[in-house]
């Protein structure tokens, strides 16, 4: 189990790969509704994370990255399914997920 101070560190890790996988998303103008939506939806769910990671309740820190996670799965879902989707846009989404997944294999 990882201790406190690395999950803190992981996730603001995870909240700066989320950042770029924004201004990748601001910087396409073509990037899908659907991605643009998921994106946003995983960028505000970390933001409401924050008190959670530092509340060091070990129970709702991994409820809490277990769902990120699986927002994670659906935005990978979502950018792998569409034709028209960037690719600096599909990088950034895969960076986010595997970091996601890493820290939720990681807790478990």
């Amino acid at each position: 189990m990882l201790q406190s101070n690395e999950i803190q560190q992981r996730f603001t890790h995870i909240q700066q790969t989320i950042g770029e996988a924004e201004k990748a998303m601001q910087s396409s103008q073509d990037a899908p509704t659907e991605i643009r939506d998921c994106i946003k939806k995983l960028s505000q769910e970390a933001r409401q994370a924050q008190n959670v990671i530092q509340s060091n309740d070990q129970q709702r820190v991994i409820e809490c990255v277990d769902r990120l996670e699986d927002m994670g799965d659906e935005a990978k879902r979502i950018s792998r399914s569409l034709p028209q989707m960037p690719a600096h846009l599909e990088a950034a989404v895969s960076r986010v997920h595997a970091e996601l997944s890493d820290l939720k294999h990681k807790l478990h």
